[in-house]
This record gives structure tokens, C-alpha cells and sequence, in this order.
């Protein structure tokens, strides 16, 4: 007759090389974020990781943390081809929601300066100057043609209709 009050007995002892990989198994398959984190520079790029960190997932929804004001309109542009990168991935998400930060360690996490970043931007129209955009012939700052050969505002048009 079985003793139900005797707890079970332990499992083998395993070699510490086969409890990594399969910690690094569990770690992909059942805990997205924890995968998210580890591609994150790969997926979002070396420049845009630096200043935004996923926060969470909540369904279909990934919740990003920018830091400083010209990084959130600089990820609301690509926000898309982020997504995109994000479902090549294979992160099955249907949304991206961003929420500013205050200013917060993770330019320090990531290579990269923030000031020299900005200083650089082509939303610049004292460093870059001003241009009539190809499409609509509307004034933008030149470093935005000269980066997607059209305005922010035309690039998002087009990559609406390429969803």
C-alpha cells in the first residue's frame, strides 16, 4: 500500500550542460519576453535599442519604453517596420503601443551616445537644412529625403499601403 504522505522521489541528477539548454528551450518557447529581450538589438537595430527597451506583453500587444521625446517620434516612424521585424522574428504580435519614459539607464545598456545620435538625426533642419519632399513638395528637413527619399509624413502613407 502506497504512503501518500511520503513526497516523491527526486528526479536523477541531470549533467549542468543539459539543464542549460534546456533552461535556454523553456527561456524561448514559454517565456516570450525573456526571448524578446535577448534579440532585441538584432531586431530593432544597434541604434534604436539603445534608447528603448520592450516593457511588456500583453496579448497580441508589445508595450516599448522610449526615453526621450525625438526617440518616440523616431520609433513612431518606423513603427511598422519594426513590427514587421518583430513577426519575421517570430513574435506573433499584431500591435505596438509606446510609452515615454522619463530618462532612464538605457542609453548606458546599449552602445551609444545619446547626444551624438541626435546631433545627427535627419529630422534636423539646422544641421541637414530644408527641402521640398519629392511627393508632396512640402518643406521637410533634408535629412529625411536624403535618408527615405521623401517626408516622414509620405514615408508612413507608403507604409501603410505596403501593410
Amino acid at each position: 500500500m502506497p504512503n501518500y504522505l511520503q513526497p516523491p522521489r527526486p528526479q536523477p541528477a541531470k549533467a549542468l550542460a543539459n539543464c542549460l539548454k534546456e533552461l535556454e528551450a523553456n527561456w524561448h518557447g514559454q517565456a516570450p519576453m525573456a526571448a524578446l529581450w535577448q534579440a532585441w538589438p538584432q531586431i530593432a537595430g544597434a541604434e534604436l535599442a539603445a534608447h528603448c527597451r520592450p516593457l511588456r506583453i500583453q496579448g497580441s500587444v508589445l508595450w516599448i519604453g522610449v526615453e526621450q521625446a525625438h526617440w518616440l517620434l523616431a520609433l513612431r516612424y518606423a513603427k511598422h517596420q519594426l513590427l514587421g521585424a518583430l513577426r519575421g522574428a517570430g513574435f506573433p504580435l499584431q500591435r505596438l503601443e509606446l510609452e515615454q519614459r522619463v530618462q532612464s539607464p538605457l542609453a548606458d545598456l546599449a552602445s551609444g551616445d545619446s547626444a551624438a545620435s541626435w546631433a545627427n538625426h535627419p529630422s534636423r533642419v539646422d544641421v541637414h537644412g530644408i527641402a521640398a519632399c519629392p511627393r508632396c513638395e512640402i518643406p521637410t528637413p533634408a535629412g529625411e529625403i536624403k535618408r527615405w527619399g521623401c517626408c516622414s509624413l509620405c514615408l508612413r502613407q507608403i507604409e501603410q499601403i505596403n501593410i
